[in-house]
C-alpha cells in the first residue's frame, strides 16, 4: 500500500513539474514540440506507413504464416520463438522503432506466438533502420559516412546477441511444452498453412485494406504524440537544469571510463531521445571519434525513453510484459558499445581524432548519394504523403462511423 502511495506522488509531482515547466518555458516548449511534429510528419509518418500496412494485409492473407512454418528450423533453434518472429525481425530491422512491437502484438493477438516467446521477440526485433544509421546520423550528424558500417554491424550484432541472450528467458516454465524440430518444413506444408489462414478471413479485401489503413495510422498517430512530448519534456528538462545536475553525477562516473565529462550532457538527453542524444554526442569536440561512436551506439541501442514509451503503449494492448524489453534495452547498449570498440580496428584505420580519417573502409559513393538523396526526398515530399494518408484515414472513419450510425 505504501509503495502504490509513493508511486502516486510520485507520478503527481513529475506531471505537476512537467506542467510548471510549460507555463515558465512556453517559447521553449513551442519549438520543441515544432521540431518532434516536423520529424514526425516529413520522416516518421512516410517511412513506417507502408511497412505498417502491407504488414497487415501479409498476416490476414497468410503469407506470414508461410514464412513461419520457412523459418521455423531457424529462428526455434536460436531464439526459442516460432518460424514467424524472423518475418517480424526483418520487418522491424527494415522500418525500423517500433515496428517490431507492433508486429509481435499482432502475432500475439492471432495466438501465433506464446506470451513468454512474444516478451522474447519483442526484445530484440526492434532496432533502427539503416537508412537512419547510415544518413541522419553517420552522415548527417558526424559527415563520416564510414562510421554508418560500424553504427550498423554493432547495433544489429547487439540486437542478435540479445536475441540469443533471450532464450533463456522463462525457458523452465515452458520445458514441458518445448516443440522438437524432427525435420525440414516442405513448401507444400508452408503453402498449407497460408491457405488454411486465408479461409479463416472472412473479412472482403476492400476491409482489410480499410482495417488495414485505419490501424496503421492510429499506431502512427501514437507514436507521433509521444514524439512531440518526449521533445517538450527534453527541452524542459534541460532549461530547468535537471539534465545538468543529472549530467554532473554521470560525469564521475565517465571520468572512471577515461571518457570526457562532456559527454555526459549527450549522454543524459540521449536516455531520454536518442536523435537527440545523437547529434548532441557527434558535436563535443574534446572526444575521440571513438568515443563519441561507442557513446552514440549506447545511445542508438537504448532507445531512449520516447521510444521505449511508444513500446510500452503498443505491447499495452496485450499480455506482453515491459520490463523484459527495458532489461533488453540496457544489455543491447553495453553490447552495441562492446562491439563498437572490437569492430573499431578491422573496419576502420585511422586516426580516432580527425573526422575525415585515412585509411577507412570504403564506402560506396553512389550508394552514399543514393541514401542521401532517398533521405532528402523524405523530407521535401513527406509531408504531403502525410497529409494525403490522414485525409485518407479521416474518410474512411467517417464512412464508417456514418455507416454504423445509419
Amino acid at each position: 500500500m505504501l509503495k502504490s502511495k509513493s508511486k502516486t506522488v510520485l507520478l503527481a509531482l513529475t506531471v505537476t513539474m512537467m506542467t510548471i515547466g510549460l507555463i515558465i518555458f512556453p517559447q521553449e516548449s513551442f519549438e520543441a514540440s515544432k521540431g518532434g511534429l516536423n520529424m514526425w510528419w516529413k520522416i516518421v509518418f512516410p517511412s513506417l506507413l507502408p511497412f505498417l500496412i502491407f504488414s497487415e494485409l501479409l498476416i490476414s492473407f497468410g503469407v506470414v504464416r508461410f514464412i513461419g512454418v520457412i523459418l521455423e528450423p531457424f529462428m526455434r533453434p536460436l531464439f526459442r520463438v516460432p518460424g514467424v518472429g524472423g518475418f517480424v525481425w526483418a520487418m522491424g530491422l527494415a522500418s525500423g522503432f517500433p515496428a517490431g512491437a507492433k508486429f509481435t502484438v499482432r502475432l500475439r493477438q492471432e495466438k501465433q506466438v506464446t506470451r513468454i516467446e512474444a516478451e522474447r521477440l519483442v526484445c530484440f526485433t526492434n532496432s533502427s533502420n539503416p537508412l537512419f544509421l547510415f544518413v541522419a546520423v553517420a552522415v548527417g550528424f558526424f559527415h563520416n559516412p564510414q562510421l554508418g558500417i560500424i553504427l550498423a554491424l554493432s547495433h544489429y550484432l547487439g540486437n542478435f546477441c540479445v536475441g540469443i541472450l533471450m532464450r533463456f528467458y522463462r525457458w523452465k516454465e515452458e520445458k514441458s511444452q518445448s516443440k522438437g524440430i524432427t525435420k525440414l518444413p516442405s513448401i507444400r506444408q508452408a503453402f498449407n498453412q497460408m491457405h488454411r489462414t486465408r479461409l479463416k478471413e472472412k473479412r472482403p479485401f476492400g476491409s482489410l485494406l480499410g482495417d488495414a489503413v485505419l490501424s496503421s495510422i492510429q499506431t502512427l498517430l501514437m507514436i507521433g504524440g509521444f514524439i512531440i512530448l518526449f521533445s517538450v519534456v527534453n527541452k524542459l528538462l534541460f532549461h530547468m537544469n535537471i539534465t545538468g545536475l543529472l549530467a554532473s553525477w554521470v560525469g564521475g562516473i565517465l571520468h572512471i571510463m577515461n571518457f570526457p565529462d562532456s559527454l555526459s550532457l549527450p549522454f543524459i538527453s540521449g536516455l531520454f531521445e536518442m536523435t537527440l542524444g545523437s547529434k548532441l554526442t557527434s558535436s563535443v569536440e574534446n572526444a575521440s571519434l571513438l568515443q563519441q561512436t561507442v557513446m552514440t551506439s549506447f545511445i542508438l541501442a537504448f532507445n531512449g525513453f520516447s521510444i521505449q514509451a511508444q513500446v510500452a503503449s503498443i505491447i499495452a494492448a496485450s499480455d506482453i510484459r515491459f520490463m523484459p524489453f527495458f532489461l533488453a534495452r540496457i544489455a543491447h547498449g553495453f553490447l552495441a558499445s562492446i562491439f563498437t570498440v572490437l569492430l573499431w580496428g578491422p573496419f576502420y584505420k585511422g586516426n580516432n581524432y580527425s573526422g575525415n580519417p585515412f585509411n577507412a573502409l570504403p564506402v560506396s559513393g553512389s550508394t552514399g548519394e543514393r541514401a542521401s538523396s532517398l533521405y532528402q526526398n523524405m523530407l521535401d515530399f513527406g509531408p504531403l504523403l502525410t497529409l494525403a494518408f490522414l485525409t485518407l484515414y479521416i474518410m474512411i472513419f467517417a464512412k464508417r462511423l456514418f455507416k454504423g450510425l445509419s
